[in-house]
């Protein structure tokens, strides 16, 4: 008999003749994320994988990395036995839990059809063998513990429930997105739902040092550790855009200004995505959250690049937002109180419909692709690894 943990995943399981390769990604990102944790091997029995531990291997450590990784559905302990009906059950009777459930059920997956029962008839005799052994009450529609089988050619599995996985798809198999990260709630979930979908994330943070203080930066830094979890790395470049905005302060309405910052931040991001190979942005923009979110304003604020802009918040609320970033654990570090670049020279009545017109005119006098390139040239790179979390370096 020999520990493991069994995985599956789902819309792997949809990919037909393109499943090879997604799944060879979710294998090499598992290696990566469980390095170091005296895990022996990856296994492909059918339909699943298998992490098969050595007898140093952290248990506890292994199923906490395992919550980060995007492509399980979900995984359970499990015990791999010869596929033989009283391997099965003496090793089900040995390891059953001391504290008796209020009611118990076994479900039994057969991948392998050589097996000499049926799957029904495999489900009753391990009930009846288990009822005889501990007087557990049966209950096939609630039970409060599922013991699970699974039986494939040449070995079986047996383990007691599942634990939720991260969903989504591997990391990688998705293309190359940037991602603004501001100090808030939103962003940082919208980019996690942008990794989650399979895409590794570079991640931008504007702020306005040395007018404001540097708090924003220390967050986007928390925040890209927190993310690097879920795609065992993180690129977060910091841009100074203070002195820009001042300068358009100089010649441009007030009521105007956001939808300029705004545009400016994403011809930054744009050329950044360049230069990393990536094909889209990503914001946190929710509609009608703020005057630079209305429908008109967002047009106006895409316009100004070529390159898509995916905004995978933009039809939630915010009670939503705050219990994703709960969950993700983003939450927390959103909420501490900072000054970003949105907060400064910031007026008081923004436009909320603005025109293409009156923001390209406004735009005219000013040296837009200059200020970029100065922006470029000021910004700093830090790079961020998981599992050693931190900052491994800075450009």
């Amino acid at each position: 008999m020999a520990a493991s943990i069994l995985l599956r995943y789902q819309e792997l399981a949809l990919k037909g003749k393109n499943r090879p390769w997604f799944q060879r990604h979710l294998i090499r990102h598992l290696h990566r994320a469980l390095a170091g944790l005296g895990v022996r091997e990856i296994r492909v029995p059918m339909g699943r994988l298998e992490v098969v531990l050595g007898s140093d291997a952290s248990m506890a450590e292994v199923r906490e990395r395992l919550k980060h990784v995007f492509g399980l559905a979900n995984y359970s302990v499990t015990t791999r036995v010869a596929p033989d009906m009283e391997a099965l059950v003496s090793g089900i009777l040995r390891d059953l839990p001391r504290e008796a459930p209020s009611s118990f059920r076994v479900r039994v997956r057969r991948a392998d059809k050589q097996f000499p029962l049926r799957t029904p008839d495999i489900e009753r005799e391990m009930g009846r063998r288990i009822v005889e052994a501990r007087g557990w009450p049966v209950n096939l529609s609630d039970p409060a513990l599922t013991i699970g089988v699974e039986i494939v050619p040449g070995e079986a599995y047996y383990y007691f429930g599942k634990e939720p996985g991260a969903g989504g798809l591997p990391t990688g198999t998705g293309g190359r997105v940037v991602a603004l990260l501001s100090g808030g709630i939103d962003s940082p979930v919208a980019a996690w739902r942008m990794m989650r979908r399979g895409c590794k994330a570079t991640l931008v943070h504007f702020h306005s040092a040395p007018f404001l203080s540097r708090a924003s930066q220390d967050k986007a830094r928390e925040l890209a550790r927190v993310l690097a979890r879920y795609q065992l790395s993180a690129k977060l470049h910091l841009v100074p855009i203070g002195e820009i905005q001042r300068q358009i302060t100089l010649s441009v309405p007030g009521a105007l200004r956001v939808i300029l910052y705004r545009r400016l931040m994403l011809r930054i991001a744009e050329r950044i995505a360049l230069r990393s190979s990536a094909h889209a942005l990503v914001t946190g923009d929710v509609l009608g959250q703020v005057a630079s979110q209305t429908i008109e304003n967002m047009a106006v604020t895409g316009a100004a690049i070529g390159m898509p802009i995916f905004r995978p918040l933009i039809g939630m609320d915010k009670d939503e937002i705050i219990a994703e970033a709960e969950r993700l654990g983003t939450y927390s570090i959103s909420i501490v109180p900072d000054e970003d670049c949105c907060t400064l020279f910031t007026p008081r009545h923004p436009v909320t419909r603005a025109r293409h017109g009156e923001i390209e005119d406004a735009e005219r006098g000013l040296p837009m692709e200059e200020f970029v390139d100065t922006a470029l040239r000021s910004s700093s790179l830090e790079r961020f690894t998981w599992p050693a979390v931190g900052v491994v370096g800075a450009v």
